[in-house]
Protein backbone atom coordinates (compact mmCIF):
# COMPACT_ATOMS: atom_id res chain seq x y z
CA UNK A 1 0.00 0.00 0.00
CA UNK A 2 1.74 3.14 -1.19
CA UNK A 3 0.61 6.21 1.16
CA UNK A 4 1.66 10.23 0.81
CA UNK A 5 1.06 12.83 2.56
CA UNK A 6 0.79 16.04 0.20
CA UNK A 7 1.29 19.62 1.48
CA UNK A 8 -0.16 22.11 -1.46
CA UNK A 9 -0.02 26.07 -1.24
CA UNK A 10 -1.03 28.39 -4.72
CA UNK A 11 -1.19 32.32 -4.74
CA UNK A 12 -1.52 34.91 -7.04
CA UNK A 13 0.35 38.49 -6.90
CA UNK A 14 -2.71 40.83 -7.75
CA UNK A 15 -5.53 37.70 -7.42
CA UNK A 16 -5.85 37.63 -10.34
CA UNK A 17 -2.53 37.84 -11.63
CA UNK A 18 0.51 35.92 -12.27
CA UNK A 19 0.23 32.66 -9.97
CA UNK A 20 2.16 30.09 -8.97
CA UNK A 21 1.91 26.64 -6.94
CA UNK A 22 3.65 24.53 -4.60
CA UNK A 23 3.39 20.77 -3.26
CA UNK A 24 5.69 18.97 -0.94
CA UNK A 25 5.01 15.07 -1.34
CA UNK A 26 6.25 12.71 1.39
CA UNK A 27 6.33 9.03 1.65
CA UNK A 28 7.19 7.21 4.08
CA UNK A 29 10.45 8.29 5.86
CA UNK A 30 12.29 9.11 2.44
CA UNK A 31 13.24 12.06 0.80
CA UNK A 32 10.41 14.61 0.03
CA UNK A 33 9.67 15.76 -3.69
CA UNK A 34 8.89 18.99 -4.28
CA UNK A 35 6.86 19.89 -7.46
CA UNK A 36 5.80 23.74 -8.33
CA UNK A 37 4.43 25.20 -11.42
CA UNK A 38 3.68 28.74 -12.59
CA UNK A 39 0.24 29.96 -14.23
CA UNK A 40 0.47 33.37 -16.42
CA UNK A 41 -2.65 34.63 -15.09
CA UNK A 42 -4.98 33.15 -12.47
CA UNK A 43 -6.62 33.61 -9.46
CA UNK A 44 -5.42 32.16 -6.20
CA UNK A 45 -8.14 29.38 -5.79
CA UNK A 46 -6.91 28.68 -9.41
CA UNK A 47 -3.90 28.16 -8.95
CA UNK A 48 -4.79 25.58 -5.02
CA UNK A 49 -6.34 23.70 -7.54
CA UNK A 50 -3.62 23.53 -9.88
CA UNK A 51 -1.19 22.28 -7.05
CA UNK A 52 -3.24 19.69 -5.97
CA UNK A 53 -4.21 18.59 -9.30
CA UNK A 54 -0.18 17.70 -10.17
CA UNK A 55 -0.04 16.77 -6.41
CA UNK A 56 -2.89 14.04 -7.41
CA UNK A 57 -1.63 13.30 -10.74
CA UNK A 58 1.73 12.24 -9.41
CA UNK A 59 0.81 10.71 -6.39
CA UNK A 60 -1.20 8.52 -9.04
CA UNK A 61 1.17 7.80 -11.30
CA UNK A 62 3.74 7.06 -8.45
CA UNK A 63 0.71 4.36 -7.61
CA UNK A 64 -0.75 5.76 -4.71
CA UNK A 65 -3.44 3.69 -2.78
CA UNK A 66 -4.02 6.65 0.16
CA UNK A 67 -3.39 10.34 -0.15
CA UNK A 68 -3.41 12.91 2.62
CA UNK A 69 -3.96 16.50 1.59
CA UNK A 70 -2.72 19.26 4.07
CA UNK A 71 -3.69 23.01 2.69
CA UNK A 72 -4.32 25.87 4.40
CA UNK A 73 -7.08 26.58 1.73
CA UNK A 74 -10.43 26.18 3.40
CA UNK A 75 -12.09 26.61 0.60
CA UNK A 76 -10.31 23.93 -1.40
CA UNK A 77 -10.36 21.35 1.94
CA UNK A 78 -13.98 22.27 2.32
CA UNK A 79 -15.28 22.16 -1.17
CA UNK A 80 -13.03 18.56 -2.06
CA UNK A 81 -14.90 17.02 1.19
CA UNK A 82 -18.28 18.11 -0.31
CA UNK A 83 -18.93 20.58 2.67
CA UNK A 84 -19.24 23.61 0.12
CA UNK A 85 -20.61 23.62 -3.25
CA UNK A 86 -18.28 24.84 -6.05
CA UNK A 87 -20.10 27.64 -7.47
CA UNK A 88 -17.33 29.97 -9.37
CA UNK A 89 -17.69 28.56 -13.00
CA UNK A 90 -14.15 28.47 -13.27
CA UNK A 91 -13.33 26.23 -10.41
CA UNK A 92 -15.85 23.32 -11.32
CA UNK A 93 -13.80 22.02 -13.97
CA UNK A 94 -11.17 21.86 -12.37
CA UNK A 95 -12.93 20.26 -8.78
CA UNK A 96 -14.06 17.86 -10.97
CA UNK A 97 -10.82 16.86 -12.20
CA UNK A 98 -9.57 16.47 -8.88
CA UNK A 99 -12.49 14.56 -7.92
CA UNK A 100 -11.93 12.17 -10.63
CA UNK A 101 -7.78 11.40 -9.99
CA UNK A 102 -9.04 11.25 -6.31
CA UNK A 103 -10.98 8.52 -7.26
CA UNK A 104 -8.24 6.74 -9.28
CA UNK A 105 -6.26 6.94 -6.23
CA UNK A 106 -8.79 5.37 -4.16
CA UNK A 107 -8.47 6.93 -0.59
CA UNK A 108 -7.62 10.78 -0.50
CA UNK A 109 -8.31 12.60 2.47
CA UNK A 110 -7.95 16.81 3.32
CA UNK A 111 -6.56 18.82 6.25
CA UNK A 112 -7.22 22.43 6.58
CA UNK A 113 -3.82 23.61 7.99
CA UNK A 114 -2.45 26.91 9.71
CA UNK A 115 -0.49 28.79 7.33
CA UNK A 116 2.79 28.40 8.94
CA UNK A 117 2.07 24.36 8.94
CA UNK A 118 2.45 24.72 4.71
CA UNK A 119 5.92 26.87 5.06
CA UNK A 120 7.40 24.38 2.32
CA UNK A 121 4.72 24.56 -0.04
CA UNK A 122 4.23 28.50 0.29
CA UNK A 123 8.02 28.75 -0.39
CA UNK A 124 7.44 26.71 -3.81
CA UNK A 125 4.21 28.20 -4.78
CA UNK A 126 6.12 31.63 -4.15
CA UNK A 127 9.22 30.62 -6.13
CA UNK A 128 6.68 29.75 -9.37
CA UNK A 129 5.22 33.17 -9.03
CA UNK A 130 8.30 34.93 -9.47
CA UNK A 131 9.18 33.20 -12.61
CA UNK A 132 11.27 29.86 -11.15
CA UNK A 133 8.32 27.49 -11.56
CA UNK A 134 8.73 23.79 -12.74
CA UNK A 135 6.40 20.17 -12.70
Amino acid sequence: MARYTVHIDGGARGNPGPAGWGAVIQAGDGEPVELCGSLPWATNNVAEYSGLIAALEWCRDQGATEVHIKSDSLLLVQQMKGVYKVKHEGLKPLHGRARLIAHEIGRVTFEHVRREQNKAADRLANQAMDGAGHV
